[in-house]
């Protein structure tokens, strides 16, 4: 989206919930504290710049524009809270006012910690009482559209406790003995069924209670929050993720979000 405009609610958003389901309010974390040593020298990936706006900003709109978001809670690094804090209030959405609040949705910024578990641990000790639902939102997936954040939290609200967006896979893969040395050749030692298989994607949803829970109990073996929960033995379900909600990783992947951002601008006007 551009500094100026983002989707009308009755265009980017869905329909009202029916009067017969309560309303449960949902925050999001997104840490971005990470250095993202792969994209090369140069300011945090969370703060690198996408058609001349920051990830972050892009990430945080992307769930803002969810109307049942009321809460953004942005995990800074540990030194530079203030300075998000201060992009966030220069990117302020119309209808917002300049701090705290993005067009309707509230955000706050707490500094993070020295790994991703705990940067989102503390997003979430920060989060104020009443939010039931909780999202976890990588910063790196900037252009994640609308649709999908909406169909994250309805799985949650229909009663999953753990929700992840997930694709199927295009190639074909292969597990492998790793190589000693990086670089060598790598046994192949089976070749799982890819209609079994998906990648994962963010955001990903939770109910908040059980989301805690992870983050007090589950302290090894952590890929993401989903995997967590796993581990305490609750149930994770997927729905349909999409090919827009990448993850900027290395140079290409800002190529090919430079490239999306540019078609939407183009056929979208934003």
């Amino acid at each position: 989206m551009s500094d100026e405009s983002r989707p009308s609610p009755a265009d980017a958003r869905p329909a009202d919930r029916p009067a017969d389901r309560p309303a449960t309010r949902v925050a999001a974390v997104i840490p971005a504290a990470g250095r993202g040593v792969r994209l090369g020298p140069g300011a945090p990936k969370a703060l690198r710049t996408l058609g001349g706006t920051p990830m972050l900003v892009h990430a945080v709109r992307a769930l803002a524009a969810s109307r049942a978001v009321s809460l953004v809670v942005v995990v800074a690094p540990p030194d530079g809270a203030a300075e998000v804090k201060s992009l966030l209030d220069a990117h302020a959405l119309p209808g917002g006012t300049p701090s705290g609040t993005w067009g309707g949705t509230d955000f706050m910024v707490v500094p993070g910690g020295d790994s991703r578990q705990e940067s989102v641990r503390l997003g979430l000790e920060a989060l104020p009482p009443g939010h039931d639902i909780v999202l976890v939102h990588d910063a790196a997936r900037p252009l994640v559209p609308v649709d999908t954040v909406d169909a994250v939290i309805e799985a949650v609200r229909d009663g999953a406790v753990a929700v992840v967006p997930a694709l199927p896979l295009a190639d074909t893969v292969k597990q492998v003995e790793p190589a000693a040395e990086p670089g060598a050749p790598e046994p192949v030692v089976a070749t799982p069924d890819r209609a079994r298989l998906r990648a994962v994607q963010t955001p990903q949803g939770f109910d908040r209670a059980t989301l805690v829970r992870a983050h007090e109990t589950v302290t090894d073996g952590v890929t993401d929050d989903a995997s967590m929960v796993e581990q305490l033995g609750e149930p994770v379900v997927a729905v349909p993720g999409h090919e827009e909600a990448f993850k900027v990783t290395r140079p290409l992947d800002l190529v090919l979000a430079e490239a999306v951002l540019a078609r939407r601008r183009l056929n979208d006007g934003f």
